[in-house]
């Protein structure tokens, strides 16, 4: 069985290799469900790492669901990746009713070229597993990684060995979420090939005199942007104070 680590940092993805993983998927902020790293970070994990390392392509958090810009950001990664030689790239789009976009998502398969492509966690979202499975089958994406539409792995188990022998491994199915030595005996016993975790734990960080999270700007049904009307009137306080 392969084991693929998701790791948040250089720090964590030189762990995963000495520890003995052999794939990391390369992301930042998994408080929020994963987005693209930077370039930089791309470029030095790729440089240093002997395993094959996948990028998350996720140009923010919340839904899966993205404006023409960002779509055009989602490829300019994806175009980033290929020109470092990262191994594969982990991405995916729905549409506004949660089924697989699949115009959108065969773009970036294509776009990915020789780079591996696993289709991420959007597809707990859709409403149907199965259909979203012989969407993706057409698209010709590399592997799905999936809790098997539950909030971990464990308690989707049922969905995911379903969805295992629809595949037929075409494409891999690869159980994400909550799997931990404790249980990962059931998924080898169920004939699953790959297995993806993050096997994270915390540190202590240094703290200033008040914080700089904003809970609420984090929770999953939200999501934040600069808003015009509130530019102008800064901007119109500015000039005539």
């Amino acid at each position: 069985m392969l084991l693929e680590i998701c790791a948040n940092s250089y720090q964590s993805a030189i762990a995963a290799q000495k520890a003995g993983a052999q794939r990391i998927e390369l992301c930042s902020e998994l408080a929020l469900g994963g987005i693209t790293p930077s370039h930089g970070l791309i470029e030095k994990v790729v440089s240093d790492l002997e395993i094959p390392v996948y990028v998350l392509i996720r140009p923010r958090s919340g839904d899966f669901t993205y404006y023409d810009d960002e779509f055009d950001v989602m490829l300019r990664d994806i175009a980033f990746c290929r020109k470092v030689k990262v191994g594969g790239v982990v991405s995916g789009v729905l549409q506004s009713d949660l089924t697989i976009d699949e115009e959108r998502t065969q773009t970036l398969v294509d776009a990915a070229g020789g780079m591996s492509f696993t289709f991420h966690r959007a597809f707990d979202w859709t409403p149907n597993a199965m259909d979203a499975l012989r969407v993706l089958q057409r698209v010709g994406v590399d592997r799905i990684l999936t809790s098997g539409q539950s909030e971990n792995a464990l308690s989707g188990l049922f969905v995911l060995k379903m969805l295992l022998e629809k595949s037929k491994n075409k494409p891999v199915i690869l159980p994400g979420g909550g799997i931990r030595p404790s249980n990962i005996g059931q998924f080898i016993d169920a004939g699953f090939k790959e297995i993806h975790a993050s096997a994270s734990n915390t540190i202590e960080s240094l703290e200033g005199a008040f914080p700089m999270h904003n809970l609420q700007a984090v929770q999953q049904d939200l999501q934040t942007y600069s808003d015009p009307e509130k530019i102008k009137q800064l901007l119109d306080a500015m000039y005539n104070s």
